[in-house]
């Protein structure tokens, strides 16, 4: 068999559902990451907690509701989507280089070099701006993971439900419940201070992030290989009950702990903590299914219309999904110069409200760019980065 590397797909012909998607939930991205950076000003709790959950406890009813919000509808619910639209995307990659007679030996070291450019870029960006990075984690998995692209559906769909029921376990660690504030390498005092606390931290989240994300990274694989996303006339079944139940769960499963954050309930006992923030973080990977089955339905109507006939917001937030490591980046650019304490240092002077506002004004600077670059026909300069080394 011939060993081939077809090229990336050229922006006019990606689908418009999963670009949407991605573009959307960019928004929920910003505000999921944003909060974590503040370090709150009160003892809180009984226990001496400054913060819950990573927001501030003993807030006003302002940062309350926006708390409650934010953990019910976003908080767990944002990374599993874009694990479950990078499986999908990598079972498109195989499709196609599948079909222009490569050899699986190289779909499978075209595979590893993406996934290596996303660690390389992911490591840089968590030691110089965000060390909460996903991209080196994403990176990390699909180096494992494309192994997995040669699985039955019958693994895949096995092994996604087994990963599914591990998150649901009880737990201590669910970071929806924990009162750790931020640490050192997330706000260092100086670079030094930075360049040295930051290695244990971004090798402790690229290796053991991919084991949150396997179950929606695998869920992805399966969709993409039936073309789920793409074509939602076929699926409208499957994604309306997906997008039902998934939200539906979601909404549900969270509001145990979104309610404790926003202090309408008490702070439960250890135990109850170690069943209901698990149940959050698990009802999240529905609700992130959920929400990419409603986008793509809601994208439907506009899917056969071209570039500039489907409306002025549509265009920008499909651009801002072809455009999203990109866009990711901005917002990590963002988060180090407001947050860190060598540079503007807002982490203890932001409310939850003033930080949820930064993070939509991110989002929406990120649209902007995004939609430029589009009306100057141009890729992010990251996404030519990781086709250029990926494709060579």
């Amino acid at each position: 068999m011939r060993t081939i590397s077809e090229g990336p797909v050229a922006l006019s012909a990606r689908a418009l559902g999963p670009d949407l998607a991605r573009g959307c939930m960019l928004l929920f991205i910003a505000l999921a990451n944003s909060h974590y950076f503040l370090t709150g000003t009160s003892a809180g709790t009984s226990a001496g907690a400054s913060v819950r959950g990573g927001f501030p406890v003993d807030v006003s009813a302002l940062d309350s509701a926006v708390t409650w919000v934010v953990a019910t509808f976003v908080d767990g619910r944002a990374f599993p989507l874009f694990g479950f639209l990078f499986g999908y995307g990598v079972a498109h990659i195989v499709r196609r280089q599948t079909a222009s007679g490569a050899a699986p030996r190289e779909v499978r070291r075209l595979l590893w070099r993406r996934g290596a450019v996303l660690v390389a870029v992911g490591v840089v960006d968590a030691m110089l701006f965000f060390v909460g990075d996903i991209l080196a984690m994403y990176g990390v998995l699909l180096l494992v993971g494309a192994w997995a692209v040669r699985w039955s559906d019958r693994w895949l769909l096995v092994v996604a439900g087994l990963l599914f029921v591990l998150t649901a376990l009880p737990s201590a660690d669910s970071s929806s419940v924990s009162t750790d504030p931020p640490d050192v390498a997330m706000l260092p005092p100086d670079l030094a201070t930075q360049l040295a606390e930051r290695p244990a931290a971004v090798a402790l989240i690229a290796l053991l992030g991919p084991i949150g994300f396997a179950c929606p990274y695998l869920l992805g694989l399966w969709a993409g290989r039936r073309r789920v996303l793409e074509q939602p006339e076929r699926y409208r079944g499957l994604l309306s009950a997906v997008a039902a139940v998934g939200i539906t769960v979601a909404v549900l499963g969270a509001q145990p702990v979104a309610l404790m954050l926003a202090g309408a309930t008490a702070v439960p006992s250890a135990d109850v903590l170690e069943l209901i923030g698990p149940l959050h973080d698990a009802a999240g990977v529905l609700g992130g299914l959920g929400y990419a089955a409603l986008i793509v339905l809601l994208a439907r109507p506009l899917e056969g219309l071209v570039e500039g006939r489907r409306g002025r917001l549509i265009d920008a937030l499909a651009a801002t999904g072809q455009r999203s490591m990109t866009c990711y980046l901005l917002q990590s650019v963002v988060w180090a110069v407001v947050f860190t304490p060598y540079l503007l240092d807002l982490a203890g002077t932001l409310t939850v409200t003033g930080t949820a506002l930064l993070a939509v004004a991110t989002w929406v600077a990120s649209v902007a760019l995004a939609d430029l670059l589009a009306r100057r026909d141009r890729r992010g300069p990251f996404e030519v980065l990781v086709r250029r080394v990926t494709y060579r």
